[in-house]
């Protein structure tokens, strides 16, 4: 079992920077591979970042890569997601989830274990 909690959300002005965190709970961390997902009002939920559970496979959605680091420290239980250069179509709640396995990927259904997600608010 994997209990996930985010936190760092909040309301930033385009063009800012925030730092998601997403702690776990149990010992099962270093053998769970890690996604960021998000969702908007009326949209489905949509993939933004994957690290592997050794951090050596990171992926990223087309619309966040070279804006958004995924990173991990199993010695801490943390997932970490480093967003710059906001865009207000980056307002969303954001979900921390886990797989475990080696490689969650893109998928929202291979994950097995969800956070409760943290708002960011980006303004004009």
């Amino acid at each position: 079992q994997v209990q996930l909690v985010e936190s760092g959300g909040g309301l930033v002005q385009a063009g800012g920077s925030l730092r998601l965190s997403c702690a776990a709970s149990g010992r099962t961390f270093s053998n769970a591979a890690m996604g960021w997902f998000r969702q908007a009002p009326g949209k489905e939920r949509e993939f933004v970042a994957a690290i592997s559970r050794s951090g050596g496979v990171i992926d990223y959605a087309d619309s966040v890569k070279g804006r958004f680091t995924i990173s991990r420290d199993n010695a801490k239980n943390t997932v970490f997601l480093q967003m710059n250069s906001l865009r207000p179509e980056d307002t969303a709640l954001y979900y921390c989830a886990a797989e475990l396995g080696v490689y969650g990927g893109r998928f929202v259904s291979r994950y097995d274990y969800w956070g409760q997600g943290t708002q960011v608010t980006v303004s004009l």
